[in-house]
Formats: C-alpha cells, structure tokens, sequence
C-alpha cells in the first residue's frame, strides 16, 4: 500500500513546476522536524516524570491533596 502511495505521490510532483516542488520540500521537512521535536518533547516528559513523582507525591503535599 505505501509503495503505490509513494508512486502517486512521485507522479503527482512531476507534474508540478520547480517552485512548487521547492515548497513541497519546504513542507516536508516542516513535518519531519516537528515530528522531531514532538518525539523529543514526548522522551523529556517520560524522563522527568519519576523525579517529579518523587517532588509531587510527598507526605507533606498529602494535605494540600485533601484540602
């Protein structure tokens, strides 16, 4: 399935002028570099998330809990 999606994709940029090929290429490295830093934002949460239970779930903040 990818493979007939990556050739209608390919016939489709032949058709277009250089310009737009240049913004179609724009876009793509838009989506690889937000997909990028969604994947690194995602890793930091995951990372930081057991040294900030440790912060968070104290005896002390147990009270602020219950108010």
């Amino acid at each position: 399935m990818q493979t007939q999606q990556i050739e209608q994709v390919l016939q489709k940029l032949q058709t277009l002028t250089p310009e737009r090929v240049k913004e179609v290429e724009d876009f793509i490295d838009f989506l690889r570099q937000r997909d990028d830093e969604r994947q690194l934002a995602r890793a930091t949460m995951s990372a930081s998330e057991e040294p900030l239970n440790t912060v968070w779930n104290n005896p002390d903040d147990a009270e602020y809990d219950r108010l």
